[in-house]
């Protein structure tokens, strides 16, 4: 009695295995995900992880990083293959900003993406099987490849001087749309574009400068280009115009309870 015992226990055993294999190989057999399973992902992680704001809670996701290992796991083994060029446009927008997030969470508690060196020149990332670094994933495959501006108000480096983080992943049916209204939700909010009416003059982030010759191609530089989405709150073209200092420090959520 006691063998047979043993003989059952060991086939059970056995039986699990077996299905847990076929299981697996069912799911590599799935292929890499699509983009509507990436933006899906992504709009749920950041509804969780980042309030109205735009500031992200990094000491949550490190506690429980399931969403986030599973995010990156996506971003590398995305397949370009049969996607439209809005959708790898929506896609690198994403990924970089989930990429950001994957790196602070990893080095995290810091206060500010300077205190990892070779944060965006260094450190190799994969990315849709390609690894590459955040730079060359915002030169190379953005900005040489999309000759529009507004993904410098997408994109978001993880400071406190960066645009809000969207709670939204970019999509690319909607990717026009929705590039509009992020920039101007950027433009309008006067922690961005600060505008001393009493004092006529208006301070630009440094993007402005960093990146005039993208502004440039558009036709419209510095408040030219940012009146183009503030409708009724066009800032004088008489002001005086200046860059404020870059705020490096980490766009981290002050208080965990705030949504």
């Amino acid at each position: 009695m006691k063998h047979t015992y043993n003989f059952q226990t060991i086939w059970v055993r056995a039986a699990l295995i077996l299905v847990l294999f076929v299981s697996n190989l069912t799911v590599q057999a799935g292929g890499p995900p699509t983009s509507a399973q990436v933006t899906a992902s992504t709009t749920a992680f950041l509804k969780r992880f980042v309030n109205k704001e735009g500031e992200v809670n990094y000491k949550a996701i490190q506690k429980d990083p399931k969403q986030l290992d599973a995010l990156l796991d996506d971003i590398a083994s995305f397949s370009m293959k049969g996607a439209s060029q809005a959708e790898l446009y929506a896609f690198y927008l994403n990924a970089y900003n989930i990429l950001v997030i994957g790196e602070i969470v990893s080095n995290y508690p810091v206060t500010s993406v300077q205190d990892m060196p070779g944060f965006f020149d260094k450190t190799q990332m994969l990315i849709g099987g390609e690894k590459m670094t955040l730079d060359e994933l915002e030169h190379n495959k953005l900005r040489k490849l999309y000759d529009d501006p507004r993904l410098h108000f997408a994109l978001v480096c993880g400071t406190t001087s960066c645009p809000r983080l969207s709670r939204e992943a970019y999509m690319g049916k909607e990717l026009f749309v929705q590039l509009n209204a992020q920039t101007k939700r950027v433009l309008t909010d006067p922690a961005f574009v600060k505008v001393d009416a009493e004092g006529k003059t208006v301070k630009l982030p440094e993007i402005f400068k960093w990146y005039e010759s993208d502004f440039g191609m558009s036709g419209k530089t510095g408040v030219a280009y940012v009146n183009q989405f503030r409708d009724d709150k066009r800032v004088p073209t008489w002001f005086a115009m200046d860059y404020y200092t870059y705020d490096w420090r980490l766009n981290d959520q002050k208080d965990d309870s705030k949504k």
